[in-house]
């Protein structure tokens, strides 16, 4: 049984999340994390004027497939990640949401399990915002939501990411401040906690 690990990222630290988060699925018997990315839709020469977003650019159109509709219909879980843009998702990830009308319109979704998760500027740069409207969409296509909680003793203690709706990391101001380990480490456990509750709603 997949999981899909959906992700936008720009200069890598979401994707680096998404790493984690795969990791922590695929410790749970029986479960694969199938790791996607959306289109980018920045244009290029502002991709090519941040050296971290251009380096980043390069590396993950040349190494992660981009993401299909049938990627939703084939798997049974979705973890769905992206930097925040004032409160939202990037306009990347909400793009490839806004194709989705015809599996919202058969059902095609209704069911599965979704969880999110995030990287801001700052700490208050908008991660628990991003992360609760995130979920709007998925919850209109029939998702069962399942939140991080405090099902991790390091959401009760981090001083950068990490939230009862899902992991995120604090990348700083010019976004090149790598996830902590103890914010991949959430973001490990909330894959499993998404992979064990996938099995059991969808076996």
């Amino acid at each position: 049984m997949e999981v899909l690990v959906l992700f936008d990222s720009k200069g890598g630290n979401v994707y680096k999340l998404a790493l984690a988060v795969a990791e922590g699925i695929e410790q749970v018997d029986g479960m694969k994390a199938r790791i996607r990315r959306v289109k980018e839709t920045t244009p290029l020469d502002v991709i090519r004027s941040n050296e971290n977003w251009s380096k980043f650019y390069d590396f993950k159109v040349s190494t992660v497939q981009e993401v299909a509709l049938d990627d939703l219909v084939e798997t049974e879980g979705l973890a769905m990640g992206s930097p925040t843009r004032y409160g939202n998702m990037t306009p990347a990830l909400a793009n490839f949401l806004e194709s989705t009308g015809r599996l919202w319109f058969h059902g095609a979704l209704v069911g599965k399990v979704a969880g999110v998760f995030t990287s801001t500027g700052s700490m208050h740069g908008g991660n628990e915002m991003t992360l609760a409207t995130m979920m709007i969409p998925l919850m209109h296509l029939g998702y069962i939501i399942v939140p991080m909680g405090y099902t991790d003793s390091n959401v009760l203690t981090t001083d950068r990411g990490g939230t009862p709706y899902g992991p995120s990391s604090v990348s700083g101001p010019r976004g090149d401040q790598e996830p902590s380990e103890t914010e991949l480490a959430v973001a490990r456990s909330f894959g499993k906690r998404l992979a064990e509750i996938t099995k059991k709603v969808r076996s």
